[in-house]
């Protein structure tokens, strides 16, 4: 009885995390704010779910359920890495971050600056 209340609860917060999440990477304006949905609240979210997952399949058959253990030490793994190359990746490709003002060229050329024309004096 207590077991089973623990993973009910386990996975009405999941649950709730997974939607506050999945909100957040519909809500948020550009590319820089929507990795915080997917990489934060849905993986805690899908976290507490395949916790409850394998406390509930290792009470069901009797010994440790280590699939949905692999699974969650996959997601735990993967997620803050896939997060880190697509911000790079946006970086790399000039995507703006529209929630904040422009910074100014000369303190990151490298970021703020997108290709220049070859008209503007600089021989690049």
């Amino acid at each position: 009885m207590l077991l089973e209340g623990l993973i009910s609860i386990l996975i009405i917060i999941g649950a709730s995390f997974v939607l506050v999440g999945s909100i957040g990477l519909i809500r948020l304006d550009d590319l820089y704010s929507r990795l915080h949905g997917p990489t934060k609240a849905t993986t805690l979210g899908l976290g507490a779910m395949l916790i409850a997952s394998v406390l509930y399949f290792t009470i069901l058959d009797g010994n440790l359920s280590l699939h949905e253990l692999l699974v969650t030490i996959f997601l735990f793994l993967t997620a803050p890495a896939s997060a880190h190359m697509l911000a790079r990746a946006g970086l790399f490709e000039g995507v703006r971050n529209v929630t904040r003002p422009p910074q100014d060229r000369d303190a990151f050329p490298e970021i703020t600056a997108g290709p220049k024309s070859a008209d503007d004096g600089t021989d690049r």
